[in-house]
């Protein structure tokens, strides 16, 4: 018989009962971030987006090489619950499909890059969002 309490390892969560705690991630052409908020006013919860004007979406090839596109990008936190109504949201107004990448916030907060794979048929093999360009010094 131990004199010390048995604890249980403790495992970071951040979930409710709507699910994990996820960081939502759109991306767009400039142009068309007005439309995109529209769409995001008509879901049943608040948000409060954070948005990156000068981010970029990189494409990674076979061969190594890297391609990128300026791109705007728009963040907010969910819970995994609430995604599909924000995808509805979304392409009703006219966007596709693949713009909107969740994450959990932990891996959101604890890693660098968040690599996504291409989809079956896309020419490059995977891509990922930088919030910020690099600039030329």
């Amino acid at each position: 018989m131990s004199v010390w309490p048995k604890t249980l390892p403790v495992t970071p969560s951040l979930s409710t009962a709507e699910g994990a705690l996820i960081s939502v991630s759109i991306h767009l052409e400039p142009p068309c971030l007005e439309s995109l908020l529209e769409a995001l006013a008509l879901v049943s919860f608040p948000i409060n987006p954070q948005i990156y004007h000068d981010a970029a979406m990189v494409y990674r090839y076979a061969d190594g090489r890297e391609e990128s596109e300026s791109i705007t990008l728009v963040e907010f936190p969910a819970y995994e619950d609430r995604l599909d109504e924000v995808r509805r949201a979304v392409q009703a107004y006219g966007f596709p499909p693949d713009c909107i990448h969740a994450i959990g916030m932990l891996n959101e907060i604890q890693s660098e890059l968040q690599q996504e794979p291409a989809p079956e048929g896309a020419a490059y093999v995977s891509r990922y969002r930088l919030k910020r360009r690099m600039t030329a010094a």
